[in-house]
């Protein structure tokens, strides 16, 4: 499972012209599913998300994590993160997460994330969605476990 993270001051998601999610401070995450992910894999992952720190303290260094800093997460499902880019010039699939499988991962991160107490917003689900985000820094990061 993969998450892309991206500090933001601001992000929002929409879907044929309707705002499906959308947050001021935060991250914005791109969710990746891979064959043989599971809901251990999800809850590591959610709470790697959760507790990484990427936000400034009153010294400016990078030490507060997304609650800490008072901001919200943007979940938005990303099959492409799961590509194989290694040869020729198409990515290749083959490892990617079913969209049954991806789906219910997606659900179940949101979900996870939730009822630990973290505002989250969604896209929505193998929708093509249009993505508006300000990267504070810019600051982002590849997490995979």
């Amino acid at each position: 499972m993969i998450a892309l993270i991206q500090r933001v001051s601001r992000a929002r998601v929409t879907v044929a012209g309707e705002t499906t999610g959308a947050i001021d401070k935060g991250l914005l995450v791109l969710l990746g599913v891979e064959r043989g992910d599971d809901r251990a894999k999800l809850e590591k992952l959610a709470n790697k998300v959760m507790q990484y720190r990427v936000f400034a303290d009153a010294e400016g260094k990078m030490n507060l994590n997304v609650s800490q800093a008072g901001g919200a997460l943007l979940v938005v499902s990303q099959f492409t993160l799961a590509a194989d880019t290694g040869r020729g010039l198409r990515p290749g699939f083959s490892g990617a997460g079913t969209p049954e499988q991806a789906e219910h991962l997606y659900l179940a991160f949101i979900d996870y994330c939730r009822s630990q107490g973290m505002t989250t917003e969604t896209g929505s689900f193998g929708a093509n969605m249009q993505v508006e985000l300000v990267n504070d820094g810019p600051v982002t990061f590849h997490l995979q476990v």
